[in-house]
């Protein structure tokens, strides 16, 4: 139980009949700061306080109490303290069931620290008075009227007792009113410490009466804005009960009004959503307007459709990040087998997002490749990962702009943008949205949506996206955004900028048969109502698959091989259960219980059954039988390709002839491989005749597929020494580099798809530019293990490595 102790009060001591004590004990207190004639509580935790406290009351119950000096004090004492305190009489000492101790003060006057008494059991000091000596000319006077005056207001604006300002109007001493005024009123630490330390009277009360002038302005300014929110409230609720008792008086009625419920409906549903000020104010502006059209004005429907997009947005509703690092790593790798350096760079994305918060200040993820490389189920993993909903939609073929930010209000039909469609459709402000085919984006008279995604996608300025509809900003920085894409170079380079490139090449042979192990069979299987009794694959089937029917960087092909078979297999069961149930009852029996089919074992004789002859096998040897004919590589937006470079001569002034549908780069390219034959013609053995009685005509095949790029320079020129010099090209040997007129292989791009097209195509030996080398890192292992590399610095390198030596024969190619 709490022990109270009290004391008797000691009065205002004045300067006649008072002894100030030689020495007190001093304590330190900073909560509250104590002045003169106050009387104040203070709480004491520390046990040798408490004691020291004990001992004071029962000699003389009088203590100093200190605030602690502080940087911006004028004035530091001793032990850290102010210079200046007050001396104060306990009136009541109240122990704690805790063991802390509630004091009652009452300051008595100020003093100073005269010096520290050594070897006293607590912090003890000499003192002195501080006399005060009050001003009595005219200015404090005024000062004194007007903080009365002002003290007065703020009272009647708080809940300050009324006898605060009797009490002030009957004071006459500046400094007593300075303290009385500073010890009442809200204000910081440090003004206090400076009330405190400032002798002189007329300068306290000064300073008093501006910081009271201060705090008066901001009550009037806090009551003004009270007020308003009062009368809105009253405002408010006088509506609410008016409507309410005409709803009463309908319902008595037997009456029922449709369309004022619809209203109810919408005003309830504003009054329960937490809608950001601007979007509430508006809300509000067009229910108002709304309230006061006939249902049969043209504009009901409009506005009515708006409040419902506005109230339908997902303001503040957001699923909460939980990026779990070790899950992230498991839901990729359960969801895709391969792509190490894409889920990588995946993981390093979370984290930079787990670590800010979830703040998404940083650029987009651009996935760049092939058809069927699982960029769309990269971007779900990453959903199914981070714990957000998802949503995607396609930009192929998109050419308004007004599908990204939404019809103005004035068109008939108007609706948002596909953004704010998605936002209401995941119904939180932070979802997943992926944005489909973002290279194959148009424009025309209708504007130009890659301009609109600017602002959507960049991190600096989607946090205030405005759709044409919605007419009002609205937060996209918590989205995140994920693009897709097959090629590069049909993206503007502005919107590019804004995109962190992520490269997917395409899977190995390998890689693709773990996919379908893993992923493609149990999926097309169940897509076909078949199950594992049903049909199983071997491994050499799939791989006859993947070598003779499919020619692709991913998988989607390979899929639908699959599913094909798969189909088969199901109409194969369900044409034997219908023979047997219809022979049933041809001869009257009830049809017997469904016996097990038997299992069909797909295997490479299977294969060819089911789907027929091969599809994508490349006689590469018939094609390089003759000399003027090499191997190069593309690299295009569904993967890598070969490409054959054909080459032929007939008699004429040495005119050169392109066909195969060629841009004008890889026209440049021709033309210098000519050029450059020509300025060295002893070059791989050639006629110094033959380039200027000849005509040539180079052709690439497939001339229904456009075609650029320098970097087929190397597999021209090699097609044009051999044509010219009689000698074959290795018929294993495939090769690209961009050549110049002085003889140098320069480097290329998309070296790893090249490569894995190379290998699907069976070439042994790849020809690459020496300053290629270093990207060989990104060519997967089992690639470069089972072809063999050759870099090239200049165009005899190439010539050598490519060409079949003088008198020699091609040695026979081996298929793979």
């Amino acid at each position: 139980m709490a022990q109270n102790l009290d004391f008797p009060l000691i009065r205002h001591l004045g300067a006649d009949g008072f002894t100030l004590p030689e020495q007190v004990a001093l304590l330190r207190s900073d909560e509250p700061i104590v002045f003169p004639h106050m009387i104040a509580p203070i709480l004491i935790s520390d046990e040798s306080i408490r004691r020291m406290v004990e001992e004071a009351s029962e000699e003389n119950r009088l203590i100093g109490v200190f605030a602690s000096s502080s940087n911006e004090s004028r004035e530091s004492g001793e032990g850290g303290l102010l210079a200046v305190g007050v001396l104060c009489s306990v009136l009541r000492m109240l122990r704690l069931p805790d063991g802390s101790v509630r004091l009652l003060v009452h300051g008595v006057t100020r003093i100073r620290i005269e010096s520290m008494v050594e070897g006293a059991p607590h912090p003890t000091a000499k003192i002195e008075r501080i006399v005060e000596r009050d001003s009595s000319d005219e200015e404090t006077a005024a000062l004194l009227k007007e903080t009365v005056s002002n003290l007065q207001t703020a009272v009647a604006l708080t809940n300050m007792p009324d006898d605060l300002a009797i009490a002030a109007m009957n004071i006459h001493e500046a400094g007593r009113l300075a303290d009385l005024v500073a010890s009442n009123i809200s204000l910081d630490s440090g003004d206090l410490r400076e009330i405190v330390l400032e002798k002189d009277t007329k300068k306290r009360l000064s300073k008093v009466f501006h910081l009271l002038s201060r705090e008066v302005r901001v009550l009037e300014i806090g009551n003004r804005i009270s007020e308003k929110v009062r009368q809105s409230v009253d405002k408010n609720q006088r509506e609410f009960f008016l409507r309410e008792q005409i709803r009463v008086m309908q319902k008595e009625l037997g009456e029922s009004d449709p369309n004022e419920q619809e209203l109810t409906d919408l005003r309830e549903r504003l009054a329960t959503r937490k809608l950001p000020e601007h979007a509430g104010r508006v809300a509000e502006k067009e229910l108002s307007r709304l309230s006061m059209l006939q249902p049969a004005a043209a504009e009901y429907g409009v506005i009515r459709t708006y409040i419902e997009w506005i109230l339908d947005l997902p303001w503040t509703e957001r699923t909460d990040d939980h990026i779990d690092l070790e899950k992230a790593a498991r839901i990729l790798d359960e969801d895709h087998y391969g792509l190490e350096k894409v889920k990588e760079r995946i993981l390093e994305f979370l984290s930079v997002i787990r670590l800010k918060n979830g703040e998404l200040k940083g650029p987009i993820l651009c996935l760049v490749g092939p058809p069927g490389v699982g960029k769309t189920s990269l971007g779900r993993s990453i959903a199914r990962a981070t714990g957000r909903k998802f949503t995607r939609f396609s930009l192929g073929g998109m050419r308004d702009e007004a599908e990204i930010r939404g019809h103005r209000r004035t068109y008939i039909g108007a609706m948002p943008g596909r953004i704010v469609k998605a936002l209401k459709d995941c119904e939180t402000v932070n979802p997943l949205v992926m944005l489909d085919e973002i290279d194959k984006l148009g424009s025309d008279f209708r504007g130009d949506p890659a301009s609109a995604l600017l602002e959507v996608l960049d991190p600096e300025q989607n946090d205030s996206f405005t759709d044409h509809y919605m007419d009002m900003p609205i937060d996209l920085s918590k989205v995140m955004f994920i693009t897709t894409a097959n090629s590069l170079d049909t993206i503007p380079p502005p919107l590019r900028d804004r995109m962190e490139i992520i490269r997917i090449a395409g899977y190995t042979p390998e890689e693709k048969l773990e996919i379908a192990t893993r992923y493609l069979v149990s999926r097309e299987r169940g897509n076909a109502g078949l199950k594992s009794k049903h049909i199983r694959f071997r491994v050499p089937a799939l791989r006859k698959v993947i070598r003779e029917y499919t020619a692709e960087a991913g998988v989607r092909g390979l899929q639908k091989e699959i599913a094909s078979i798969s189909r088969k297999v199901a109409r194969r069961i369900a044409s034997e259960e219908s023979r047997i149930e219809n022979e049933a009852k041809s001869k009257g029996r009830k049809p017997r219980k469904r016996a097990a089919p038997a299992t069909v074992v797909v295997v490479p004789e299977t294969v060819e059954e089911l789907l027929g002859r091969p599809r994508t096998q490349l006689d590469v040897a018939e094609r390089m039988n003759r000399p003027g004919v090499s191997i190069g590589m593309a690299w295009t937006s569904i993967g890598g390709e070969i490409l054959f470079i054909e080459a032929s001569m007939h008699p004429g002034k040495g005119a050169l002839k392109l066909t195969g549908q060629l841009g004008d780069v890889m026209k440049e390219s021709a033309n210098a491989a000519l050029t450059y034959l020509r300025s060295n013609r002893g070059l791989a053995g050639v006629d110094d005749g033959v380039f200027a009685e000849n005509d040539f005509h180079v052709h690439v095949p497939a001339g229904a597929t456009p075609k650029d790029g320098p970097s087929a320079g190397v597999a021209m020129i090699a097609a044009l020494a051999s044509l010219a010099s009689g000698r074959l090209c290795r018929d294993y040997v495939s090769m690209t580099g961009e050549i110049s007129l002085r003889g140098n292989v320069l480097p290329v791009g998309g070296i790893k798809e090249k490569c894995l097209a190379a290998h699907r195509a069976g070439i042994r030996e790849i020809l690459l530019p020496k300053r290629n080398e270093r990207d060989l890192e990104e060519v997967p292992e089992t690639i470069r293990k089972a072809v063999s590399f050759r870099f090239m610095e200049t165009v005899e390198d190439a010539l050598e490595a490519a060409l079949v030596p003088v008198g020699g024969t091609r040695k026979k190619r081996a298929r793979k």
